[in-house]
């Protein structure tokens, strides 16, 4: 299948399984949906992240937790369409801090709080609570 937009696919699948009270997703591999995967892992969204390979082709499987209020809302901010970027002061906080942003910098992808403390701003990824 052909997406537009293969981050909008990962947090779709995501959220879509954590509907359905899925254990575990599986989607093609990208280094993009990686790097927001380990995000999201460290973060404690997500219990574990890992690539497989089969017939050549590579994919990322997504564990969830068994506990299924960890991910309450996924929110795609800038696309493909409409790109949304932000300097150092202006990264947004997601629920008083009790969410999470990710953001693509020149540093690579981290989250709005590590890219304060380092001064750097970038293209508003997603918003995660």
């Amino acid at each position: 299948m052909y997406f537009n937009d293969p981050i909008a696919d990962l947090l779709t699948r995501i959220r879509n399984a954590t509907m359905a009270r899925h254990n575990q997703i599986s989607m093609p591999y990208s280094k993009m949906k990686e790097a927001i995967a380990a995000i999201l892992k460290t973060s404690g969204y997500v219990a574990d992240v890992k690539t497989a390979e089969a017939g050549g082709f590579k994919s990322l499987e997504i564990t969830l937790h068994d506990d299924r209020e960890t991910i309450t809302s996924l929110i795609r901010v800038s696309k493909p369409g409409r790109r949304v970027y932000v300097g150092a002061s202006e990264i947004p906080t997601v629920l008083n801090g009790r969410g999470l942003v990710i953001l693509s910098t020149s540093g690579g992808l981290m989250t709005g709080r590590e890219a304060r403390k380092k001064g750097l701003g970038g293209e508003l990824i997603c918003k995660v609570w």
